[in-house]
């Protein structure tokens, strides 16, 4: 995996936590706490990817890497494609692999484990999930549960991705939103148009599905801290102040 790239895409608008890639923990931006911990994994360079220069200042500040992209894309994925060309035209990048960018908490570890499942030639796309513990989540439409068919004990083959509340017998998994996609396959993703299961559940990732691609998923111990709000901000800020 030594042609893998990790690009994490960070919008600076955001209606829940304005300026939020910019936020301060403990005397650095958020973005930068995701950057560290991406470059941690030590699976390859880690860069982010902006429409801001105040986030790209603030990345290079901090002696990360950043490149500007467009300001118009809907979706992540949309705006680490447009990355992916401008860093590599020559195609050298195999897998690239997008994290979040308000993930401050994320293990280096779970980052490296996204590959695992790449380790199979047949899968196009790899993910995350952990195990749910708390019975609200099971009923939280905030909650993205994934289910499918075991390979291996940490190894899923997904079947579907969805909002509504989990049922039946668990256990019952938390999807969390990091991939890993071989460079065709991200290619393929940006050119399909949504599908009806994705507007429906307003999931990106069921447009793969839809259209045939497969998708695996790393089944690892717990869920990253996602910031969306001043509250969750004060959390990370609890969690990174030691």
């Amino acid at each position: 995996m030594s042609r893998t790239i990790i690009l994490i895409p960070a919008r600076l608008a955001s209606t829940r936590l304005p300026g939020k890639p910019l936020a301060d923990i403990h005397g650095l931006p958020m973005i930068v706490h995701v950057q560290r911990r991406a470059v941690e994994a030590g699976i390859g360079e880690a860069i982010v990817a902006t429409d801001s220069e105040a986030v790209q200042a603030a990345v290079e500040k901090s002696g990360g890497r950043a490149v500007m992209t467009g300001s118009g894309h809907l979706s992540g994925s949309d705006r680490i494609f447009e990355a992916l060309q401008a860093l590599d035209p020559e195609h050298r990048i195999a897998v690239v692999v997008n994290v979040q960018g308000d993930l401050p908490t994320i293990d280096p570890a779970d980052i490296r484990a996204a590959l695992s499942p790449l380790a199979d030639p047949k899968v196009d796309i790899s993910t995350l999930a952990a195990v749910i513990h708390e019975p609200d989540e099971l009923t939280n439409p905030n909650v993205v549960k994934v289910s499918g068919q075991f390979v291996s004990p940490a190894h899923m083959h997904a079947a579907a991705f969805t909002r509504a509340n989990a049922e039946g017998r668990g256990p019952h998994y938390h999807h969390i939103g990091l991939y890993a996609y071989r460079r065709a396959a991200l290619e393929r993703f940006v050119t399909l148009p949504p599908s009806p299961n994705e507007l429906r559940e307003r999931l990106e990732q069921l447009r793969a599905l839809d259209a045939g691609m497969r998708i695996d998923v790393a089944i690892v111990k717990s869920v990253p801290l996602g910031v969306d709000t001043p509250e969750d901000l004060a959390k990370a800020r609890a969690m990174l102040g030691g």
